[in-house]
């Protein structure tokens, strides 16, 4: 085994510049309605995409320096992806920008824990300031224009998100899958979705997406904690000689029995994913009881009378799909039948009526509406297998978008939200000059995303960021589709208020984190490869 090596200082935080700028502008070329394309290798052949998101899961490296800084805006980016559906490229940027200049700046002397705090200083201000200038969403032509943006300009995309938000509700739960022609449909199904999501990334089918696909599985139920592997061999057994996928859902999944689903799920043996059933206590319960209806299955409990040990594959529930992410489950046309399902919305509504607690009347008319809601699902067509993939991707951001605009507002897209927000930062007063350096890395890298869309749409970036910083009025952008500038908001070119402000959070917790950095610690040979940024850090800028 190799022994841990450590980097020290300058050199370690500038190595970790390295992977974060590596890693930042392999995304940010595809920024904007025009942004670059990225060719992905896979191990079953290249695949075309702009997505920001599918770019950064790809990236990992050999060299130990340039993988942790990879991998942290990796992490980042995909955060942010999985949070609120889009705004990976936003991050990627906005962190790189902020990396470069906070590290420049400890190379000066300047404290990085003064630094750290202008930054946080700064953040809090212009987080306000987009709260306070957000729009909420009122019409259908704004949730399309928020997805267009979302899915790279394409305007069916939207459509079609704006069509599904309709049929779902801004609540309901809305599924995106392969489907088996050229044209793209959307259909209500019989379904559930609830917050809860795989207890270990070992599930994943698509690690572009992060996403577990199980088709046609069994479903296993339980209000037990499961944890040892040898009362559950039989059961597991007549799964296996089944050929089906298995889902697992229950109070807990551990030690054991989850090593044994991991293990045969990273073999081929079985298709599988855990999951920890939603919610805590009764509550919990009683939505085991209502993912039990919806899919066929028998709860399985020792207190209900049939503990785990003693289940058979007739107590499993079935479904035609189920999606696990990292945060949610949908089951998508169980195997639940209408009567039972209807008693229980019936018995529901006779608890809401009867109870005096607001906060269980809302409960309950949750439990209710995933109940009786359908799921809107869209099957998404294309010519060729990785067209399917590469709109599928764009149809979950432009998805996750939507929803995130409805909950807290849309800004003024392309970058001008941020950029008109850098001068409420002169009002604030630091306390020493190192926070307001701090505070100076945070106005510079509003500045970037404008820069990055232009310079994809072959304009000079600089040149146009000056031209709108010096305009008094918010509204003005830059349409980087028809090289003009125009009032993003009439023009529709706008930005879900929730990305904007999670992107610049997420970038400035990993600036400040990698600013704050004093040493790497990795296994290997002490042999650090040269970096082109070394020479940049040999002469220090004098705007510190």
């Amino acid at each position: 085994m190799s022994a841990s090596r450590i980097v020290f200082g300058g050199r370690a935080r500038h190595r970790l510049l390295h992977g974060i700028d590596i890693a930042g502008r392999a995304v940010g070329v595809t920024f904007g309605p025009l942004g670059r394309n990225v060719l992905l290798d896979r191990d079953y052949g290249g695949r075309i995409s702009k997505d920001g998101v599918a770019v950064a899961r790809m990236m990992e490296f050999d060299d130990p320096f340039v993988n942790i800084g990879a991998a942290l805006l990796r992490g980042a980016a995909v955060k942010v992806s999985d949070e609120v559906g889009d705004g990976t490229t936003t991050t990627a940027v906005l962190c790189n920008a902020m990396v470069r200049d906070g590290i420049r700046a400890v190379a000066a002397g300047l404290n990085p824990m003064d630094l750290r705090l202008g930054i946080d200083i700064a953040v809090s201000k212009v987080v306000e300031t987009l709260g306070a200038r957000a729009r909420r969403i009122g019409t259908r032509d704004e949730i399309e224009s928020v997805a267009r943006i979302a899915a790279n300009g394409d305007v069916e995309i939207a459509r079609i998100v704006a069509e599904a938000l309709e049929s779902a509700g801004s609540e309901g739960a809305i599924t995106v899958e392969a489907g088996h022609s050229l044209e793209t449909t959307v259909t209500v199904a019989q379904g559930f979705e609830f917050k809860q999501g795989y207890v270990s990334h070992h599930f994943m089918t698509d690690r572009t997406t992060g996403t577990c696909k199980l088709e046609d599985p069994l479903i296993l139920v339980s209000q037990d904690k499961l944890s040892e592997f040898q009362p559950l061999l039989q059961l597991f057994d007549d799964v296996y000689e089944s050929g089906r996928p298995f889902l697992v859902i229950a109070e807990s999944i551990e030690g054991e029995a989850l090593s044994m689903l991991v293990v045969n799920t990273e073999n081929g043996a079985l298709q599988a994913a855990a999951v920890k059933g939603p919610a805590f206590g009764e509550r919990r319960n009683a939505l085991l009881g209502d993912i039990a209806a919806v899919t066929g299955a028998t709860v399985l409990a020792e207190e209900l009378g049939l503990a785990p040990a003693n289940a058979g594959i007739e107590h499993l529930g079935q479904a035609r799909r189920v999606s696990v992410t990292a945060g949610k489950t949908c089951i998508v046309d169980g195997g639940g039948h209408s009567r039972e399902i209807g008693d229980r919305c019936t018995a529901i509504r006779e608890q809401a009526r009867q109870t005096d607690s607001d906060d269980d009347r809302e409960w309950l008319s949750e439990r209710l509406a995933r109940l009786a809601g359908g799921v809107a699902v869209i099957r998404v067509g294309g010519g060729s297998e990785d067209e399917v993939k590469e709109r599928r991707d764009r149809f979950d951001n432009a998805l996750r978008s939507s929803r995130a605009t409805m909950e807290e507002g849309y800004l003024p897209g392309g970058g001008a939200a941020l950029l008109q927000a850098a001068p409420d930062l002169d009002g604030i007063d630091p306390a020493n000059i190192g926070q307001r350096a701090g505070i100076d890395i945070v106005r510079r890298a509003l500045r970037e995303p404008l820069r990055r869309i232009a310079e994809n749409a072959g304009h000079e970036g600089s040149t146009v960021v000056a031209r709108l910083a010096a305009r008094s009025d918010g509204k003005i952008g830059f349409d980087a589709r028809n090289g003009r500038e125009v009032n993003m908001v009439d023009a529709g070119i706008i930005d879900a208020a929730k990305v904007v402000r999670t992107a610049l959070q997420t970038a400035a917790s990993l600036a400040s984190l990698a600013i704050t950095t004093e040493a790497l610690v990795y296994r290997g040979p002490l042999q650090v490869p040269s970096s082109p940024l070394d020479d940049e850090f040999r002469f220090m800028s004098d705007a510190f």
